[in-house]
């Protein structure tokens, strides 16, 4: 019972099994594609990719060739003769046993079959009886065939034999003798023979001729090689000795003179991994440019790109121009080799610096690096291929935008070589141990002053539009206004003394001047990165954001404008004796005369255009009643509408 259960269990389980574990694969060969059309053979495939196929053959004819050979090569009688052999029996052929025989007749038939055929015993004692008989056979046949050659082979009968001699009747020989050319064939071998000759001299004069080519260029090689070497030195290049080959012996009294030199164009303060890659040797084979050899050239160049967003979400690109030098000459494939070294010094200081950012974030690749330095800017140093930007022109879209692109990348050079420089003296004066530094050395000396500069000039260019804004609100209000801006208020060769500068003293300076009514003027200064001082005549106020400087700007311009207006209502209201005063409270300017009290206000929207409300006090009601509105759609000027409107107000009363 347990056993049936046993299957029943196993038969459950192979039917739960999934159905690609129930494919079963035919051992057959297919003959049939998926469509159902016959597969053909193929026979062969000829050297132009044709196929050839086994031709389709008819299974009718096929069959009735194949009867038509057995009457042919069997005989007509050969289904006769198998039926006769069926009733007669043949003994060499094994037939089939009866089961309803006896024991002693089955014994028997056995018997007959075994005898049939041979047992390895058997096979064996026929192998050693046959061996013998053929190895002896093996032995006078090659005995006769050298004794065959010998005899064709000798020419004078006059020599002696070693072989005894046979006598006439079981052997002879003859002599044959070649007989003379033809006198046509022995011409032709001659000139065949003086041909060959005349060959062979030709092509061992040529082999000589192409020798004394090779030794002649190597002889000027040799004599270029040190001719070089001696432009190299003279061009103050540094020649450094070339390290043994492998496999000199460096052992004691073995001579480790090297027998070469190396050209080396790093920096002096440079890492050692980029030192050891900045040399070159000089070529001992034919070249087809190159006269110096750089086996660590990468042939990459750093591009310094920046990537603006405007107010108006339109983008602006640009980079550095790249110059290419042909490496045609000695010191322009040096030139070229330093510079691409050099850059790829300033890019892995780049990728180690900018992770230490503290004004600005980065995203940093294998060759690329993205800093958004400022708010709509961003800064990109890219390692790109040399041959590629010497092919491609470069970008000039906005040449004022390249240009900084080229400042920076000169900077930087400028920077690294100062680094370069405070490392040399720290390492000099490391044995001073009573030293202490003063203050902490920078964390990132190469970006952090271009950080520091691209922030500055868009702190610039923000005030700078704010400041542009004021002063056409103030021309167009007829109001006479001029506007000096200096971002950069240092010379050039302070401003290179503020790069190689501590952080401290690393800071850049300008200053706008804003001249309203071509009276009173307003002084602003500010200094890098984005600091920005007021200077009035009250105070020295230093101003933190952009809507402190717009609401400061307003303030004063206010006030300046409504002092004006103070001035043209005194000149225009004169012969009526009246009196006028700026309300700095309330933010008004007051005329009073007998019977009338003006107000006008001055107020700026937030494009800073000027508009001016006119209200008249009513001394029964005490209540102002509005006047007049002076917006930037008038066609006249503030100061003519407000004449305007005093001579009518005037002629009124």
């Amino acid at each position: 019972m347990s056993s049936t259960t046993q299957i029943d269990s196993d038969v459950a389980l192979m039917m739960e099994q999934p159905s690609w574990k129930k494919t079963k694969l035919s051992l057959e060969r297919p003959y049939k594609d998926d469509k159902g059309e016959r597969i053909p053979v193929l026979l062969d495939i000829a050297p132009d990719g044709v196929q050839v196929f086994e031709p389709q053959q008819d299974p009718t004819k096929l069959l009735g060739e194949n009867l038509r050979r057995i009457f042919i090569e069997r005989g007509v009688d050969f289904f006769e003769r198998q039926d006769a052999l069926g009733a007669t029996g043949d003994l060499s052929i094994p037939q089939a046993l009866d089961t309803k025989d006896d024991k002693v007749e089955s014994d028997q038939q056995e018997e007959g079959v075994s005898k049939a055929h041979m047992n390895p015993e058997e096979l064996f004692k026929m192998r050693m009886e046959i061996m013998p008989q053929l190895f002896t056979a093996l032995g006078e046949m090659t005995h006769a065939r050298e004794l065959l050659s010998l005899l064709l082979a000798s020419s004078a009968p006059t020599d002696p034999s070693p072989i005894p001699a046979l006598p006439s009747s079981t052997l002879t020989a003859s002599i044959v003798t070649k007989p003379s050319p033809i006198p046509s064939v022995d011409a032709f071998n001659a000139q065949l023979t003086i041909g060959g000759k005349d060959e062979a001299l030709r092509k061992a004069s040529s082999i000589f001729k192409a020798a004394a080519n090779n030794l002649e260029r190597s002889r000027l090689r040799g004599q270029r090689y040190w001719v070089d070497a001696l432009k190299t030195r003279r061009a103050n290049w540094g020649l450094v000795p070339a390290p043994l080959p492998f496999g000199a012996p460096t052992g004691k009294g073995a001579d480790k003179t090297s027998k070469d030199f190396f050209v080396s164009f790093g920096l002096e303060e440079s890492p050692a991994h980029f030192r050891r890659r900045a040399v070159g040797h000089m070529t001992t084979y034919e070249t087809a440019s190159h006269v110096l050899v750089f086996p660590h050239r990468q042939r990459v160049r750093l591009q310094v790109s920046l990537i603006l967003t405007d107010s108006n979400g339109l983008l602006r690109t640009a980079s550095n121009s790249i110059t290419g030098l042909s490496d045609a000459s000695l010191e322009d494939s040096l030139k070229i080799a330093q510079r691409e070294m050099v850059e790829e010094e300033l890019f892995s200081v780049l990728i180690k610096e900018a992770s230490t950012l503290p004004t600005a974030s980065a995203r940093v690749a294998e060759r690329l690096i993205v800093i958004d330095a400022a708010q709509g800017m961003e800064l990109k140093f890219e390692l790109v291929d040399g041959d590629a930007v010497n092919a491609q022109e470069s970008n000039k879209s906005d040449e004022r935008l390249s240009a900084t692109c080229n400042l920076i990348y000169f900077a930087l050079q400028g920077l690294l070589l100062s680094l370069h420089a405070s490392q040399k003296s720290q390492r000099l004066s490391s044995a001073n141990t009573q030293h202490v530094p003063s203050v902490f050395p920078n964390k990132a000396p190469l970006l952090q002053p271009i950080i520091d500069l691209l922030q500055y000039q868009v702190f610039c260019d923000r005030i700078r539009v704010e400041l542009d804004k004021m002063v056409s609100a103030l021309l167009k209000a007829g109001v006479p206004s001029s506007l000096r801006f200096d971002a950069v208020g240092e010379s050039g060769h302070q401003l290179v003394e503020h790069f190689v500068a501590n952080e401290t003293a690393r800071r850049i300076g300008g200053e706008a001047l804003l001249r309203i009514d071509v009276r009173q003027t307003l002084r602003l200064t500010f200094l890098s990165p984005s600091s920005l001082t007021a200077h009035l005549p009250q105070a020295t106020l230093p101003i933190a954001s952009i809507p402190q400087l717009v609401q400061l700007l307003s303030d004063e311009v206010e006030r300046c404008l409504l002092n004006r207006l103070c001035e043209v209502g005194l000149q225009v209201c004169e012969r009526v004796g009246a009196t006028w005063f700026v309300d700095f409270v309330s933010g008004k300017a007051v005329g009073r005369w007998e019977g009338n009290i003006l107000n006008f206000r001055v107020i700026f929207d937030k494009d800073f255009a000027i508009h001016s409300s006119a209200y008249r006090l009513n001394r029964a009601s005490h209540q102002l009643s509005l006047l007049e509105t002076y917006t930037p759609e008038t066609s006249v000027s503030l100061v003519a509408w407000l004449q305007e409107l005093l001579e009518k107000t005037i002629l009124e009363s």
